[in-house]
């Protein structure tokens, strides 16, 4: 009995140790060095060790691509490799490079199904030791997605799902609710203005949709430059800009 006691005792002591270490690889979060976005997120910043999920507006290919571009620019400010999952191989290498990922840094993993993809998913956040983790998913289900988080927080390893869908009733899947800490919806803008003839710096309309311990909010910035990085446009005001677009719960 004496030596099944010690057993117990030592297995408790080794859970509890494994269970402190991940809590303290769940400190930090990526600012965006935008005072008007980070004041609204929980720690100043994305969250590590936590899921974060970006869509484009409605099924849009355009709204959507900017999806994927945030989404790589704030990959392209992790440090280390970041796993990228997906199913249909049509990511456009210079398009994430002019976001600031450079793709030496990307290790892809395709797969044919999205069971596959979240699977991936779950191993790399599991693995540890990631810049981050990128999916491309055009269904999260509830349980499919604690099941990441769990995996990121283990690791203290960022996740990000970036939405896609073919058609508009793929698209009235974002509504559901998920585990992820953070939902954003992407929309692009007319470009920023020049004093002079040329085409301006892409803009973004940000929806902060969802946030843990937060409130919603939205943003018109200019779109990611070659250092992965925002800023909060000129023409947004208090950074807040209600005209484009109207929050829907997430």
């Amino acid at each position: 009995m004496t030596a099944v006691r010690e057993h117990v005792i030592s297995d408790s002591r080794d859970r509890i140790a494994s269970l402190q270490g991940s809590s303290a690889r769940k400190v930090g979060c990526l600012p965006f060095g935008v005072p008007e976005i980070d004041t609204r997120l929980p720690g100043g910043g994305l969250a590590y060790g936590a899921i974060h999920e970006f869509a484009g507006w409605g099924a849009g290919t355009i709204d959507g691509a900017a999806a994927a571009l945030f989404a790589a620019g704030i990959a392209a400010r992790t440090k280390g490799k970041i796993v990228w999952c997906l199913t249909r191989p049509d990511l456009f290498f210079p398009a994430i490079a002019q976001a600031g990922l450079n793709p030496n840094r990307v290790i892809f993993v395709e797969s044919d199904r999205e069971e596959e993809v979240l699977a991936s998913m779950e191993e790399a956040l599991a693995y540890g030791g990631l810049g981050g983790v990128v999916a491309e998913l055009v269904r999260l289900p509830m349980t499919a997605s604690r099941r990441l988080q769990l995996a990121a927080e283990k690791k203290g390893t960022m996740g990000l799902v970036v939405r896609r869908w073919r058609r508009q009733t793929e698209a009235n899947d974002f509504g559901q609710p998920t585990a992820s800490t953070t939902r954003w919806r992407i929309s692009v803008l007319g470009s920023e203005a020049l004093p002079v003839p040329g085409v301006g710096r892409p803009r973004w309309f940000l929806e902060l949709m969802r946030v843990k311990a937060g409130e919603c909010a939205e943003y018109c910035v200019g779109a990611c430059d070659d250092k992965g990085r925002i800023h909060l446009s000129a023409e947004s005001g208090h950074g807040s800009d209600t005209s484009r677009r109207s929050i829907n719960s997430g």
